[in-house]
């Protein structure tokens, strides 16, 4: 190869690198305008030449499952308040149907405790003097229909001086017009509250205390007026039991009635 020749191939190799290098210069440069372009771009889904993502883009991203899953307490509450619901509901249903069943008759509600009485075989002969009615403790027990009977009975009682105890509703098999009820040592107080209810009827049970309890029925008659009570000694009246009595009833003759008693409070 001539000394020209050679020169001529180098010539050609300096052109093809520097072809190169323009190539690779317009590269850059083609890319930092496209840079800039972007950057001009209104498009929102481009901002300072980096791409936004949407919602759209997230969702396909990071799909929801097919199936939510719950945490162990959540599971736990949605338990809670099923059960919740649930026994509310059957309290509400059960509270409806007692109900219907009290206005229709078909079951009877009790409020108190039952006190079981158990008649004297004979009625006491004793002759009781009439003690005085600030020392006798009495319970009061509505036995009749009447709303709110007992109430004002035991508020009567209190302005005669008695000491008054409980207030109540009761159930009574008798129709004579109160029941008087005492244990063994209740005898005198008994005697005294006999000679200040109408047509009183006497009835023994098995307490201990000098406690007495006045009975109000459905053929509650009344007090006797505070200054016509009979204050002389006398006996029981309990008409049901024998011995009879010795003498005619304090107040009156009592009603007929059936010879069992019970009462609740």
């Amino acid at each position: 190869m001539t000394e020209g020749q050679e020169d001529d191939v180098l010539l050609t190799l300096r052109q093809q690198r520097q072809a190169a290098r323009e190539a690779r210069r317009q590269a850059k440069d083609d890319a930092y305008e496209e840079r800039l372009a972007r950057k001009r771009s209104k498009d929102v889904q481009f901002f300072h030449g980096h791409h936004v993502v949407d919602t759209r883009g997230l969702n396909q991203a990071f799909p929801e499952p097919e199936s939510p899953e719950f945490s162990p307490a959540s599971v736990r509450r949605r338990v809670v308040h099923a059960v919740t619901l649930v026994l509310l509901v059957a309290v509400v249903v059960a509270g409806v149907i007692l109900a219907g069943m009290v206005q229709r008759g078909e079951l009877e509600l009790k409020i108190g405790f039952a006190r079981p009485t158990t008649p004297a075989v004979t009625c006491p002969a004793e002759k009781l003097d009439y003690p005085a009615n600030k020392a006798i403790t009495v319970n009061v027990f509505n036995g009749g229909s009447t709303e709110g009977m007992a109430g004002k009975v035991a508020a009567e009682l209190k302005k005669r001086g008695y000491k008054v105890g409980t207030v109540a509703n009761a159930k009574v098999e008798y129709t004579t017009g109160a029941v008087v009820v005492s244990g063994p040592g209740g005898h005198a107080a008994a005697f005294n509250l006999q000679r200040n209810v109408l047509h009183p009827e006497y009835v023994q049970d098995d307490r201990t205390g000098p406690s007495v309890d006045v009975i109000l029925t459905g053929e509650y008659a009344g007090l006797v007026a505070a200054p016509k009570v009979d204050q002389t000694p006398g006996v029981l009246s309990c008409p049901r039991l024998s011995p009879s009595p010795s003498g005619p009833p304090a107040s009156g003759p009592p009603a007929s009635g059936r010879a069992s008693q019970t009462a609740t409070k």
